[in-house]
């Protein structure tokens, strides 16, 4: 089966999607626009769909012989970014912003399920549609796996991220670790206050929280194995009033990365030795709020495989990419601790074009010529996943 001639004539179709998406973006849990233009999109080509999470949707293509079931998901959301690029398909909503490329997603799969849905009957296997809110905020594809429990009946797992750090034209498809487990924390911390310039009657906080941030270093230096690794980084610090005044209480804001399961189930209890022994040594006590935001993004070895199969059969050896492991975080990990899966870093920077900002940037664009090879990917690997599994 040539994908490529399957996909060709939704080229346009799926430029111009990205770009209302572009134009019309929705911040985490608020897509709600984005679910109804993709709801009318899912019903024009007769794919059965429900609704999860509020706006998240989950389409079925069913295949006209038996199989395996795989999931291909995108995101939805859009950052609270003022853009700056003058394009004609500038933002719309002065603040908010598609500045990492869920737009790309979104429209990408709609390709993908355009292209699908016209082999449906070849397909050896059935196909899932996993439109999922709120990537930012982290929660969206966990909801939705447990309102749906769709991954009851998902054999395997595919996501792609566009990707500024890639080359336009290529794709990194490595096993293994790929993005970071993500914690947000807070620490609160009490002492007793009183005058600056008598500390024998006091308990400083300030001093308790300064000692906190130089000791929650020594997870990193002396509690983790130097090869793996672990970013633990305080933000911000909110302790004191006045220059005269010794502080009772105060907090600290902060994350940790880490990239293996191992590290990560870790964290929350050495964090939690390390407060409550320096703030005794002080005769403070301190506190953990923690936010597990997500746990590693480990790309399973024979998705993998497959993957780089499928971009090696579109776009030949040439056009896959080693690409290192990133610290950013990314949701979709929820899923590949379920299922085999893998996200594939799909390349969209191009110097050429002047498209060089990061994500997150007001600046941040795409080359458009990488959402036809996503799509390609999207639709590639659902076949040959199906074909190895039938």
């Amino acid at each position: 089966m040539d994908v490529k001639s399957v996909t060709e004539k939704y080229r346009d179709y799926i430029i111009e999607k990205r770009r209302y998406f572009h134009m019309n973006p929705e911040a985490g849990g608020q897509e709600v626009n984005t679910s109804k233009v993709i709801q009318g999109e899912l019903e024009k080509l007769g794919i059965e769909y429900e609704v999860y999470a509020k706006t998240g949707v989950i389409g079925t293509i069913k295949g006209g012989k038996p199989g395996k079931t795989v999931l291909l998901r995108a995101d939805m959301d859009a950052l609270e970014v003022n853009e700056k690029n003058d394009v004609e398909y500038k933002s719309t909503k002065p603040g908010l912003m598609h500045a990492c490329g869920h737009d790309g997603h979104t429209a990408m799969l709609l390709g993908a399920a355009h292209a699908l849905n016209d082999i449906k009957d070849e397909l050896e296997g059935n196909v899932k549609l996993f439109f999922q809110p709120s990537e930012e905020n982290a929660w969206g594809a966990k909801t939705m796996m447990e309102e749906s429990n769709v991954l009851d009946v998902v054999d395997g797992a595919f996501a792609i991220h566009l990707w500024q750090g890639v080359e336009s034209g290529k794709v990194s498809v490595e096993a293994g670790p790929r993005m970071a487990a993500a914690d947000f924390f807070e620490i609160k911390i009490k002492g007793k206050g009183g005058h600056g310039s008598m500390p024998q009657e006091t308990i400083d906080a300030c001093v308790v929280a300064s000692a906190i941030v130089m000791n929650l270093q020594t997870l990193v230096s002396r509690n983790t194995d130097p090869v793996d690794s672990l970013v633990m980084t305080i933000g911000k610090m909110d302790v004191g009033t006045r220059f005269n005044v010794i502080a009772s209480e105060g907090s600290l804001e902060g994350t940790s990365r880490s990239f293996s399961n191992e590290v990560w189930e870790k964290i929350p209890d050495q964090i939690n030795r390390i407060i409550n022994n320096t703030a005794a040594t002080f005769g403070a006590t301190a506190e953990l709020n923690m936010n597990r935001a997500t746990p590693p993004l480990i790309n399973d070895e024979k998705i993998s495989e497959i993957l780089k199969g499928s971009m090696t059969k579109l776009y030949g050896e040439d056009s896959v990419a080693l690409y290192t492991k990133t610290p950013g975080a990314e949701d979709f990990a929820y899923i590949t601790q379920k299922v085999p899966g893998a996200l594939a870093f799909v390349g969209i920077r191009n110097e050429e074009k002047g498209i060089t900002a990061p994500h997150h940037d007001s600046y941040f664009n795409m080359d458009e010529d990488a959402l036809q090879i996503g799509t390609n990917l999207y639709t590639q690997f659902a076949v040959d996943f199906l074909n190895e599994n039938k």
